[in-house]
């Protein structure tokens, strides 16, 4: 899905899991505002949506660097002496 929109049942054909799996799994991916749909006739084709994909990669970047900056304050404290 990555490199081009996929029907649920290509993305199925190449997961260990069944159809129906992935397409819940695609359900919660699109009411995230991950991914998007159309209709193809009777399929759904399914590509991944940049804007969400890019607001997912910031709030992880943000998460990450706070919790590394958390790390670094107390790694960088000296330790204390015992009592």
């Amino acid at each position: 899905m990555a490199e081009r929109p996929r029907a649920v049942g290509e993305l199925a054909d190449e997961l260990p899991i069944s159809r129906p799996a992935v397409s819940q799994h695609l359900k919660v991916l699109k009411d995230a505002g991950l991914v998007t749909a159309r209709a193809a006739g009777t399929r759904r084709v399914y590509r991944l949506n940049p804007a969400g994909v890019a607001a997912l990669r910031d709030q992880l970047e943000t998460f990450w660097n706070r919790a590394l900056d958390g790390y670094q304050d107390v790694a960088e404290q000296p330790p204390e002496e015992p009592s």
